[in-house]
């Protein structure tokens, strides 16, 4: 069975939904699927069944070993998958066009977990981000994990790949765009933040959080309070959401 490592330059994806939102946004880059031979969920036969009609190979996978576990099938060593090729950055003047009141950016400092990196998509998804800006060093890549866990959101939402954050967040100025830093140790509350501006919203490393040099390009930095005393962190894709959502309000 093919691995991503074995096809460079392409992705193996195991998430029906992440093949599906491919096949609406970019189907010719579909360029193999494998399902297995008794009856899936409906969403693989869904993929097969588009992906047949696109006249992509559509291969049926022998029956798994009597031996093989269900977290061994949801692996990926005994079940669906699909190779796909990965979808191109923007350019910064196409991700920052035409900012209006009410927009909103992602842009991850050195977020290095690619579960988090895929549900900071779902949530940029979800909330109609305008884009996400990584960076190419010291971050995640956008690996087949992040497209499984986005289930769909890297198709929904455009990206760039930049090797200098701080340039990007000026650029992001020179659009119109407010940057917002996120930090537990702000001063100012998430709620004091004007919701008529263009944000692009920074989201530091997991444990060390934003860097000095990215906190002092940011316009505003903002904190989270908690409500508790017990737990007063939180995971940086909830952060996501909660500050989108909140800024959409």
């Amino acid at each position: 069975m093919r691995s991503e490592e074995s096809r460079p330059g392409h992705l193996t994806l195991r998430n029906p939904h992440s093949v599906l939102a491919l096949l609406d946004a970019r189907p010719a880059d579909l360029l193999d699927v494998r399902v297995p031979a008794e009856a899936g969920s409906k969403a693989w036969r869904d993929v097969a069944e588009q992906a047949r009609a696109r006249g992509v190979r559509v291969h049926a996978l022998e029956a798994p070993p009597s031996g093989v576990t269900e977290r061994q099938r949801a692996g990926g060593r005994a079940g669906a998958e699909a190779d796909v090729r990965p979808r191109k950055p923007e350019a910064l003047a196409a991700l920052f066009s035409d900012a209006t009141s009410g927009d909103r950016w992602i842009a991850l400092d050195g977020v290095q977990d690619p579960h988090n990196v895929g549900a900071i998509f779902r949530t940029a998804a979800f909330f109609s981000a305008r884009g996400i800006v990584t960076t190419a060093d010291r971050a995640a890549p956008l690996t087949a994990v992040v497209y499984d866990v986005a289930s769909g959101g890297v198709e929904a939402v455009p990206h760039a790949v930049e090797t200098n954050l701080r340039r990007a967040l000026d650029a992001a100025k020179a659009a119109g765009i407010w940057v917002l830093g996120t930090s537990e140790h702000a001063t100012k509350p998430l709620g004091a933040v004007p919701h008529d501006r263009p944000w692009l919203v920074v989201l530091g490393n997991e444990e060390t959080g934003l860097r000095r040099l990215v906190l002092d390009s940011c316009d505003e930095v903002c904190a989270v309070p908690p409500s508790g005393s017990v737990v007063t962190s939180l995971n940086v894709s909830v952060t996501a959401g909660i500050l989108l959502a909140t800024l959409a309000g």
